[in-house]
């Protein structure tokens, strides 16, 4: 009669071991699935660093002309004289702060282009016209912002403030460069509607079906974002902001039908 095989008994050490190698397989297998999340902060951080530094080229190429783009911005105001500084540090603060402006609006096309490249990483042959056309389209459309910032909404609301209830008014240069700076640079923003619900629409986060069922949902936002960025409380310079943003919201809507297409 045969026995029973006997169980052998594991001894510590065999049990510590076998603990320590189930851990480092635990361990690596870990490594491994976070490999691609690792490469991808690393992909963010090299682009993050390459547009940091171009704008920091345009910054430092800006302080050329900073004075003349000064005087150009003071034009709504009567001038730079009409300006009156108290501080001792104002008159650089503003110096630097549209310097800064500037190179921000000169590095804008390497900003954007850092952005859709890690946004829309595995583009094929076909779809590298995303980078070809976005580019310029999201830069001209910033720079049509400004433009209607600075040709529509500025020469209303500037008379509109000095003057209000005929008290004379001296202006400082940091309150009103900073009050135009801000505007101008949030005007130019708002006016990339079109390329971030492109970008998202071909990301397929929304179509335009979506975008047209929400309609009413979008004015409202559209009239809180105007009520934000608006400095004053009148409705015309409200409805100024209001008509451009509703058109943006529309071709919008083209654009996520056309790339749902696609």
């Amino acid at each position: 009669m045969n026995n029973p095989p006997m169980k052998t008994r594991k001894r510590p050490w065999q049990d510590y071991f076998g603990a320590l190698g189930r851990a480092h397989h635990s361990a690596s297998a870990q490594l491994e699935s976070s490999m691609p999340l690792l490469r991808h902060l690393d992909e963010l951080r090299r682009r993050m660093l390459r547009a940091f530094l171009g704008v920091l080229l345009t910054t430092v190429l800006s302080f050329v002309f900073t004075r003349q783009l000064i005087d150009f911005l003071a034009s709504p105001i009567g001038g730079s004289q009409a300006l009156v500084s108290i501080e001792v540090t104002e008159n650089i603060a503003i110096y630097m702060r549209v310097a800064l402006l500037s190179g921000l609006v000169l590095g804008m096309p390497i900003l954007l282009y850092e952005i859709l490249s890690f946004v829309l990483p595995g583009l094929k042959g076909n779809e590298r016209k995303w980078l070809l056309w976005g580019v310029p389209a999201a830069s001209l459309l910033f720079l049509g912002g400004v433009a209607f910032c600075w040709f529509v909404m500025l020469p209303a609301a500037i008379p509109f403030l000095v003057n209000f209830i005929g008290i004379t008014t001296h202006v400082r240069p940091a309150n009103y460069f900073n009050f135009i700076t801000t505007l101008l640079f949030w005007i130019g923003v708002s006016f990339e509607m079109p390329m971030v619900v492109a970008l998202l629409a071909k990301l397929k986060i929304v179509t335009a079906r979506q975008l047209l069922k929400a309609w009413r949902y979008a004015l409202v936002l559209i009239a809180l974002l105007a009520a934000v960025i608006t400095p004053t409380v009148d409705p015309l310079n409200m409805g100024l902001v209001m008509a451009p943003l509703c058109m943006l919201y529309l071709v919008s809507v083209l654009l996520a039908s056309l790339v749902g297409r696609s």
